[in-house]
């Protein structure tokens, strides 16, 4: 079904952007760390950021000039789905530990969209 594919891409798109724009502020809640953490900080905040833009993109491309019932096109999506999976995971055992709730609330996210991904490509 088109309509969960377009309602899982758009969320990973929208919450990839979402994690970009407030890298400023993220890094300065570290507070007085060095220059090499803060570059390392931005860097990895930002790298999942465009990972989320990137498979958000991907399938929201795929849906829309695909063939949805093309082999490839499913390729797509349950890689996709998968990686936000492993993501989720991911948050759950590191940032999600935090009192942020913004990453508390980011496993939740990821994984509603790959099961929206998963869903909209079997039915």
């Amino acid at each position: 079904m088109d309509v969960l594919l377009y309602i899982g891409s758009t969320l990973v798109l929208i919450w990839g952007v979402a994690h970009i724009v407030p890298t400023k502020s993220v890094v300065k809640g570290f507070g007085g760390i060095s220059e090499d953490n803060i570059r390392i900080i931005t860097m990895e905040w930002v790298a999942e950021g465009l990972t989320l833009c990137f498979i958000g993109l991907l399938v929201l491309l795929v849906t829309v000039f695909g063939n949805l019932q093309n082999q490839v096109a499913a390729i797509v999506y349950w890689t996709s789905a998968g990686m936000l999976v492993i993501m989720a995971i991911w948050t759950m055992l590191t940032g999600a530990r935090t009192s942020v709730i913004p990453i508390k609330v980011c496993p939740v996210v990821k994984t509603t969209a790959a099961v929206l991904i998963v869903l909209g490509s079997l039915l």
